[in-house]
């Protein structure tokens, strides 16, 4: 783990990454929904306009201008509003800023320079983007990070002290060539750090082989909602990362087995008016199994649908405005089956959460998560493929393959949680 964490900087991540585009307050929830198809983790930041436009800022400034981040899940959550279903034209052009949930602790703006077990400690608690400048030239080794690897204090203390939840590092820049090349950022998202990480599995060994429930990785900190519940309610208990609740029905001995879920990750790239709908008025079993199958259309009311929402044609804005009845294929869910409460069968195709059992390797979840572009997966019993025991999300990810020693020197040898906490005392 030496040459993966201590060696590699974050500026090692950004190679090959565009120049990022802010995304304003007053921008409309329709243009957002194009912007989060493009986006990484199914959600997008937030910014303020810069006051003064044509002046350079300082990182204080800019890390100022940041909002929250604003996910699918938010969209759908507010279009399902009583008057957003009324009035959806007008729901559509409302600004995201009305919207997105503010937290300004999501997104930190690093040095290129800083390295990547930092990045990593940054993330583990609670943030979700890093925003790096580009163009900027660094020679010689990267910055230590002084509270681990120095055993020394940051040169900000208080700035750490006064922060329980995020780390404060020292964010002053190298020189560039140029005042435009300073001005010019890139956003390194947590997916970003787990395709780095799964590409360095040789230098990780043995954890990638190691059971998520023997590192520790399993959260049973989740939220659950049962299949009988309307859907609205899932709003209501979510918790904030992963972005997801499940959709759970009550098994002997009071356990739970998952059918599906309602997440920022599902409604990604959906029809956000048709989910909309569905989400204001179905239950929640209904609205992850998909109600076409067993409601007649003569059942469904019509509703005006903006093909954009969900079409190939979103990017360019060329959707056209037509009428339509509820499917849930349109909301991204496809299932394979027509009645409710029938078996998990019924659940099969896009309808189906995202699992792996408690003895899944590390290795086999890192895949899992990048391959279908999800932010968890919700782990089962070994010997059940449906009762829900926890979820695994990039934070579990990220804390499982830092918390091994990593250097001989004894500041490194505890726990990451432990000593964070001794650094706080």
């Amino acid at each position: 783990m030496v040459s993966v964490f201590l060696y590699h900087i974050v500026g090692d991540l950004t190679v090959g990454k565009p120049e990022m585009k802010e995304f304003f307050e007053n921008e409309t929830i329709e243009s957002a929904i194009r912007a989060i198809g493009e986006s990484t983790e199914c959600g997008i930041p937030v910014w303020k306009r810069r006051s003064h436009v044509g002046v350079l800022e300082n990182s204080e400034m800019r890390q100022q201008r940041f909002i929250g981040i604003l996910n699918s899940l938010d969209i759908v959550a507010f279009l399902a509003r009583t008057e957003c279903l009324e009035d959806q034209e007008n729901a559509m052009k409302t600004p995201v800023s009305e919207v997105v949930v503010p937290n300004n602790s999501l997104l930190k703006l690093v040095d290129p320079a800083t390295r990547l077990i930092d990045a990593l400690e940054m993330m583990k608690q609670g943030v979700r983007r890093l925003l790096i400048p580009k163009g900027n030239v660094w020679k010689g080794m990267s910055k230590r990070f002084s509270i681990l690897y120095n055993g020394k204090w940051l040169k900000n203390a208080e700035a750490f002290n006064n922060s329980s939840n995020s780390l404060t590092i020292n964010t002053s820049r190298p020189s560039s060539s140029s005042t435009s090349s300073r001005d010019k950022f890139c956003c390194l998202s947590r997916e970003d750090v787990i395709r780095f990480l799964i590409g360095c599995l040789g230098a990780l060994a043995p954890l990638p082989l190691s059971s998520i429930s023997l590192l520790g990785a399993v959260n049973q900190n989740f939220s659950l909602i049962e299949a009988s519940i309307p859907a609205i309610e899932a709003t209501q208990k979510l918790s904030q990362d992963p972005c997801a609740i499940a959709v759970v029905e009550i098994a002997p001995y009071d356990k739970h087995k998952i059918i599906g879920e309602i997440s920022a990750t599902r409604l990604w790239k959906c029809d956000y008016l048709a989910a909309a709908w569905a989400l204001a008025n179905f239950s929640a079993g209904q609205f992850v199994m998909g109600v076409e199958d067993n409601l007649s259309a003569r059942s469904l009311p019509d509703f005006t649908v903006n093909s954009t929402a969900g079409d190939n044609n979103a990017s360019n804005g060329t959707g056209s405005t037509r009428t339509r009845k509820f499917s849930s294929r349109s909301i991204g869910f496809n299932p394979g089956s027509s009645s409710f409460g029938m078996g998990r069968s019924m659940y099969r195709g896009r309808s189906a959460p995202l699992t792996c059992k408690t003895t899944s390797s590390l290795a086999a979840v890192m895949a899992q998560m990048l391959s279908h572009r999800a932010t968890h997966v919700w782990v089962t019993e070994e010997d059940s493929d449906d009762v829900l025991v926890g979820v695994v999300g990039y934070a579990d990810i990220l804390v499982a393959v830092t918390k091994q020693p990593a250097t001989n020197n004894p500041m490194m040898n505890r726990p990451s949680e432990g000593f964070a906490a001794e650094i706080r005392n």
